[in-house]
Formats: C-alpha cells, structure tokens, sequence
C-alpha cells in the first residue's frame, strides 16, 4: 500500500466532508430517530458506494484522458455547482 497516498486522500476527503451537506443529513437522521447505529452504518455504506463508483470512473478515465483534463474539468464542475448553488438554481 501507498500510505503517502492514502493520508493524502485521507486527508483530503475529511476535509472536504467537514460541515457539508452529507454531515447535515446524518446528523438530522441521527437526531430525529435516535438510531445512531443504523444512521452511522446506512452513511458509510452510501459513502462506500459512491466512492467505488467514483474511483472506478477514475481509473477508467485515467486510461482514455489525460490527468490535466480530469482535473480542470472537476474544478470548473466543482465552480459550476457551486454557482448554481449559490444562484439557488440547485
């Protein structure tokens, strides 16, 4: 294993979690229910799955575009988004 890669994508994610939406969610459901435990294992199953598809498309784009392009295309997506977001368009 790459562990300098991996505390780097540790990092990174945890990160880029704190306080958005997905925290919102889980800390609603957590409150409104009272069942942390189904709460706790229902988000880390939704978060393995999005993640797997995420890194499977990855890996896929990697073999067809160049790493440069991958990247400032989620920048743009990233700042699209978040304009519509902000516009509240989303």
């Amino acid at each position: 294993m790459d562990w300098k890669t991996f505390f780097l994508t540790l990092s990174a994610v945890c990160l880029a979690e704190l306080a958005d939406k997905t925290q919102l969610v889980n800390l609603n459901l957590s409150a409104q229910s009272g069942k942390t435990g189904s709460v706790l294992l229902g988000s880390i199953c939704a978060y393995l799955v999005v993640t797997t598809l995420t890194v499977l498309m990855g890996s896929v784009m990697a073999k067809y575009i160049k790493p440069a392009v991958v990247k400032y295309f989620a920048a743009s997506l990233f700042i699209l988004l978040g304009s519509l977001m902000f516009a509240g368009k989303l």
